[in-house]
């Protein structure tokens, strides 16, 4: 949780205390409630500035912080904004849980970044120094990206270097790619489940979403013909190589046969390449991409799963008019990502570093991987998994039938453990109760650990 998230969490807790205080009264000094509340003395300042601006207390320099007069307490009242707003499109419930990764002493069970430990952070120390260093860190670059890294990204997907456009992260080139491919009002289908951003990438796009159930080999594409032609969709979700939260490969045949329904239906499909450099047993299937050289195929991709969440690089690759749309779209927006951080990204993809850095990695989550199978297997003897995963992040685990998903989430997070809601990852009700648990995140002892209570839980 970030230092914004938890001095909020600490400002409400004051509330309730100060809701029953009497006016006037002194709140403990910001050292003894960083003790209490095992706070930074920063977060408990944020925190009182916040209740501060809200009339709740008044600071006096030099003597604390009081309790404000009820007189002086401004209620603000935000009831027009919802009528004016209208109804409203992304699903906060979903949202709140897509960039939230818990408070440091819950074990991340369910995270789709890599832990600290896993980065190439020394790499990229080391590469970001001599980056910042350089003349053009700090000069515009074209809204489309600085050609050396969309020359990079290009030869990985057989593509044009100008079919390249350089976003930041690929949660920002989701919105982009949906929000110009299709109008707002129509349908995006998706497989069934999903990546909740993709949910709300669409929702904040204004598009309705149909479902097509997928199984381990990838979305059911007599399913899909279906509902293009009940739907008249024009554009296609996908994830053709592991997945999240399924771990799911697009099988050839399928592979071959969603190029023939787009083809036939003059649509449009976003691949979501996210984890292209997460292969552990098997090596990623080459991208859709490559195999579509008439533009149905529009590719997000990102390197804040393999390489650090902090380096806030994507891109999109699309061919034709409909790349021409998509980086005007970006144009529109702003004028590109942050020089400094292509810099970082192209040093980092053409160093030798790279590859030694993914060798590690596919050897450190397969470890961690076996370890969250093998946790679940012995300790959750009435869950099930459909598929234990050869690449990304994530094992998808169903639970016995008539558990509570949401209710077991919260209560795990209560106990210190975060998971995912298996909720989140369907358009419509879910077929049966899930969870998402990660291996990235968490090392073998924390998995251990953080299973062994969500066991203790389902038993009660």
């Amino acid at each position: 949780m970030n230092n914004d998230n938890r001095s909020a969490v600490l400002a409400a807790e004051l509330r309730g205390r100060i809701d029953s205080a009497t006016p006037g009264s002194k709140l403990p000094g910001v050292r003894e409630l960083s003790r209490e509340f095992r706070a930074s003395a920063a977060t408990v300042s944020a925190a009182l500035a916040e209740l501060g601006a809200l009339g709740l207390v008044r600071a006096e320099p030099g003597r604390g912080t009081f309790v404000a007069e009820r007189a002086h307490r401004r209620d603000p009242d935000f009831a027009w904004q919802s009528q004016t707003l209208g109804r409203t499109r992304v699903d906060p419930d979903r949202a709140s849980r897509l960039g939230g990764h818990g408070s440091p002493e819950q074990i991340p069970l369910s995270w789709g970044y890599l832990a600290a430990e896993l980065l190439p952070a020394e790499e990229l120390q080391r590469i970001g120094a001599r980056a910042a260093r350089g003349s053009r860190a700090w000069q515009l670059t074209p809204p489309a990206g600085s050609p050396e890294l969309r020359r990079v990204i290009a030869a990985d997907y057989r593509a044009d270097p100008g079919d390249v456009l350089i976003v930041p992260g690929g949660q920002q080139g989701l919105i982009f790619a949906m929000r110009t491919l299709a109008e707002p009002g129509s349908t995006v289908i998706t497989e069934s489940p999903s990546y909740p951003g993709a949910i709300l990438a669409a929702q904040s796009a204004g598009l309705a979403l149909a479902a097509v159930p997928a199984d381990a080999d990838g979305i059911l594409v007599d399913r899909l013909a279906v509902e293009l032609e009940r739907t008249r969709a024009r554009v296609v979700y996908l994830q053709p190589s592991f997945a999240n939260p399924s771990g799911a490969v697009l099988s050839p045949e399928r592979r071959a046969r969603v190029l023939e329904l787009a083809a036939q239906h003059g649509a449009f499909v976003i691949e979501d390449d996210w984890a292209r450099h997460l292969g552990l047993e098997r090596t990623t299937p080459p991208p859709l991409f490559a195999e579509d050289p008439h533009g149905h195929v529009v590719t997000v991709t990102t390197l804040a799963k393999p390489a650090s969440p902090g380096l806030r690089i994507g891109a999109v690759v699309a061919r034709g008019p409909a790349g021409q749309r998509i980086r005007a779209s970006r144009t529109a927006d702003d004028l590109g990502v942050a020089p400094l951080l292509q810099e970082i990204a192209t040093d980092l993809l053409t160093s030798p570093a790279w590859p030694r850095h993914l060798k590690r990695l596919r050897a450190e989550l397969t470890t961690r991987r076996d370890a969250l199978v093998s946790a679940v297997r012995t300790t959750l003897p009435d869950a099930r998994i459909a598929r234990i995963p050869d690449g990304g992040l994530h094992l998808w685990v169903r639970l016995a039938a008539g558990v509570d998903s949401r209710d077991l989430a919260e209560r795990a997070g209560a106990a210190g453990v975060l998971v995912g809601d298996g909720r989140h990852f369907f358009v419509d009700e879910p077929p049966a109760p899930f969870v998402r648990l990660s291996y990235g995140a968490a090392t073998p002892a924390q998995i251990a650990e953080g299973v062994r209570r969500l066991g203790s839980l389902l038993a009660r």
